[in-house]
């Protein structure tokens, strides 16, 4: 055999080298202040979410609110439709700093915010932030003066505002000049490209407006909202080459259960590797009585999994195959899971820094091992026709072997242990 053949390109030569090991750059823009937390600016990528109660009935509000914040939900948006929801706010505030739930609102307002922000001072005050949807503020001639006038509102109690452009509700007069524009053009665009470059238009000269009245780049987030994936994409990385405002992504009307969390993810994720976004939101659609709040744990997972922050200890399991006839390590894994999701909102106040917490459950001998080793604590239980021994690894080292039928309860107990060890003692008899 004369040749040779080499599998290792040189980093000169390999294409895969030039191809990123992570997200790239955050895209830069002015960090907005929303009551306690930071948007933009280079702070962490911010969780928001939205209740679907009238915001009227303050009882079942407060209630949803600091469940949302329980779950995570770092901003949490209300709407403001009418006299009785704009005099519930302050009661819904005060009720809910009572509780210890400092989570900053969200107005949302459309057709008449102008009026219930002037009618209703307390609410204006009680509110953090303003969203607006330029194509529905207003209409007509009537459309800068009832803008302006939020807008006024917002400088006058210092308040942010969310200029929200919307695929079903754009500035008809705007996307009727674009039309024309495009129609009467050498080489018009396709109906698509119209309406995406109507949206960030209307974002980007409402924007313009509210500093013109007075309002500072560092009280403006914006956002284009659509419901189809590849145009969310096109509208957000065009906004985003335009602007240096602070950015609210979110795929409007994603839809219900898998379908609106893959839509979403997406999206979203394809967004945030390239360095776009500052605030995301999931728009799920719940079962009917269903959780509010998967579309906080969705957001938190999706951020955590891409490696942008770190909210909850990490589960790996395995997804069984033909050697893991046992429901044994999955029933572990969802056991742990869950437990791990019912004691975080006391471990985040009793042991900081126990979210970067890996653990692995693994269901044969197959990648067990291997696996629990990366973990900071993992299990490999026995699948078809192995021996009833699960050996643990604790930071990479095999610790010790479980026996028995108690070996749920006791590898539980383990990770309690190591919880406590690594990450602060207060606390374990809540985690218990």
């Amino acid at each position: 055999m004369g040749c040779s053949m080499s599998f290792i390109s040189s980093p000169e030569t390999d294409p895969a080298s030039e191809i990123p090991a992570g997200p790239a750059p955050r895209h830069r823009t002015v960090g907005v202040r929303v009551g306690s937390v930071m948007v933009g600016g280079g702070a962490p990528i911010v969780v928001q979410s939205m209740t679907n109660t009238d915001t009227a009935d303050v009882d079942a509000t407060v209630a949803q609110v600091a469940a949302l914040a329980r779950a995570g939900s770092e901003i949490v948006r209300i709407t403001v439709d009418r006299d009785e929801a704009a005099a519930a706010v302050p009661k819904i505030r005060e009720r809910l700093d009572r509780l210890g739930v400092d989570v900053p609102l969200v107005g949302d307002f459309h057709y008449i915010g102008h009026q219930l922000l002037a009618d209703h001072p307390a609410c204006a005050e009680a509110l953090a932030k303003y969203r607006i949807n330029p194509g529905n503020v207003g209409f007509k001639e009537k459309k800068d003066r009832q803008f302006g006038a939020i807008v006024e509102q917002a400088i006058r109690h210092g308040k942010a505002v969310r200029i929200g452009a919307n695929w079903g509700s754009l500035d008809q007069e705007l996307l009727t000049h674009l039309m024309n524009e495009n129609a009467a053009s050498a080489n018009p665009r396709d109906m698509r490209w119209v309406t995406r470059e109507a949206m960030i238009q209307s974002a980007l000269l409402s924007a313009a407006r509210a500093e013109e009245i007075g309002l500072g780049r560092d009280r403006i987030i914006l956002s284009a909202k659509v419901s189809a994936v590849q145009d969310l994409i096109a509208v957000y990385q065009d906004l985003a080459r335009r602007s240096d405002y602070a950015i609210h992504l979110g795929l409007t009307e994603a839809g219900m259960g898998s379908k609106g969390i893959v839509a979403s993810s997406a999206a979203i994720g394809i967004l945030l590797q390239q360095g776009i976004g500052d605030t995301i939101r999931f728009s799920l659609t719940p079962e009917p009585g269903g959780d509010r709040t998967l579309e906080v744990k969705t957001a938190q997972e999706l951020l955590q999994t891409m490696g942008f922050r770190t909210f909850v200890p990490l589960v790996a399991a395995c997804p069984g195959c033909g050697r893991t006839t046992s429901s044994v390590f999955q029933e572990l894994a969802r056991d742990i899971q869950t437990w791990i999701s019912t004691s975080m909102p006391e471990w985040r106040r009793t042991h900081p820094g126990v979210e970067n917490l890996n653990v692995a459950v693994m269901g044969c001998i197959v990648n067990g091992p291997g696996e629990s080793k990366h973990a900071h604590i993992g299990i490999s239980l026995p699948g078809t026709g192995e021996q009833p021994a699960a050996p643990v690894f604790i930071d990479g080292k095999k610790a010790m072997t479980l026996r028995g039928p108690t070996l749920a309860q006791d590898f539980q107990k383990i990770v309690i242990d190591y919880i406590d060890k690594n990450y602060g003692q207060p606390g374990r008899d809540a985690a218990e």
